[in-house]
């Protein structure tokens, strides 16, 4: 008999809905806050988003500075400075405004100021936070990342420019202010890249060896919009109804993976934005994402059967057949949003793989990957996404 056991808590408070983004200082307020650093970039500024918080904070009488250095693929030495002028600033609370670089930015920001013993560096890895961190409001302007629901901070270390993450309930945002209508300023390359990066949560999500009813249900449904809605997204970015899917889509599939982790494909697309490589992290998950599948196919072909007909196949003749079915959907899509297909065409080098695996090898995600992982079977996988379809 199956003993169905698991565990399941979303600390993080969800604020969703077009105009949610009006609640902010009533939400700063409840957290304590009097004095907040906004931790945003340069992107956000000039899209005039930044302009409208100013207003809500200012009509709430909150005091801010701005803080809008975040560069993609954050440095800690970034972090760090952000974490002085807080400091410096007197802030109580931090609030973190965009994609998942200034949203990871934030929360590594907000640990900083309470944890101030040797460099940011010492706290990569898990559970290395000893206080307490400010507290933090996410506001996410793409739907892909669900930094505002997880326990991770990625960013990149400025000795060597590896990928590096920093791990800990403590630092998950108290409060995720989620509103569609600031999702309408990405354009059509930035919506398809962070799309991908939800459906690639949603799949490694669905189809890892630890997950549970509720995270399958979630991911499952997160499969299901962005299917539906990842398209029109990218071809009308003023299409507020595929906005608000997709930016839902990409808190259920936080929800779940916040729980499963994920797979090959997020082992990869760490050392694919390190060193010179650096490719946006939406986009080097679609790039090995049908090919970690098709690797992956033999682990859970009932599960990889279940996305395909999420995302509006029909059966097969076979399990095998529907499944193999999940493949060609993803391909499908990633064409139609016009990402590129291969790491050549992007200008990865067949001389980085032996590195890019290695380094894919140290991450905690193969543990609840579907199929069991070599470094030689990471490499079959670059060698398959490097020539694409």
């Amino acid at each position: 008999m199956n003993n169905l056991n698991f565990v399941f808590s979303i600390p993080t408070l969800i604020v969703f809905g077009c105009g949610s983004i009006e609640e902010l200082g009533k939400r700063v307020r409840e957290l304590g806050g009097s004095k907040a650093i906004v931790v945003t970039d340069k992107g956000i500024v000039n899209s005039g988003i930044l302009d409208g918080i100013k207003d809500i904070l200012r009509k709430n009488d909150i005091d801010f500075v701005i803080f809008d250095e975040v560069e993609p693929n954050p440095l800690d030495t970034t972090v760090e400075k952000g974490a002085d002028v807080a400091i410096k600033e007197g802030c109580d609370i931090v609030i973190g405004i965009g994609g998942g670089s200034s949203m990871d930015s934030a929360k590594a920001i907000a640990m900083r100021v309470k944890n101030r013993e040797g460099t940011l560096l010492d706290y990569v890895g898990i559970n290395k936070v000893k206080n307490v961190p400010l507290p933090i409001v996410a506001v996410p302007t793409t739907s892909g990342t669900a930094s505002e629901l997880t326990i991770f901070s990625v960013l990149t270390d400025s000795r060597d420019l590896t990928k590096i993450s920093i791990g800990s309930d403590l630092l998950t945002p108290k409060v995720a202010i989620c509103d569609p209508i600031l999702t309408t300023s990405m354009p059509p390359n930035v919506t398809a890249m962070t799309g991908m990066d939800a459906l690639t949560h949603a799949i490694e999500s669905y189809v890892t060896t630890i997950a549970t009813p509720v995270t399958k249900t979630l991911a499952l449904e997160s499969i299901r919009l962005i299917s539906d809605n990842l398209r029109r997204a990218v071809a009308r970015g003023e299409d507020i109804n595929a906005r608000s899917n997709m930016l839902l889509a990409s808190l259920l599939a936080g929800m779940a993976f916040r729980h499963t982790r994920l797979g090959i494909a997020h082992a990869l697309a760490m050392p694919l934005g390190s060193w010179d490589i650096r490719l946006p992290h939406g986009l080097a998950n679609a790039l090995v994402l049908p090919y970690v599948m098709e690797f992956n196919l033999p682990g859970n072909l009932e599960g990889y059967a279940d996305i395909a007909i999420a995302m509006g196949e029909s059966p097969g003749d076979t399990l095998r057949e529907t499944a193999l079915k999940s493949i060609r959907a993803v391909k499908e899509l990633i064409e139609d949003i016009g990402l590129p297909r291969s790491l050549k065409a992007v200008g990865v080098r067949k001389e980085d793989f032996d590195r890019i695996a290695q380094e894919a090898m140290k991450s905690g995600n193969l543990a609840v990957n579907p199929r069991v992982c070599k470094k030689e079977d990471l490499i079959s996988i670059l060698e398959a996404s490097y020539e694409g379809e």
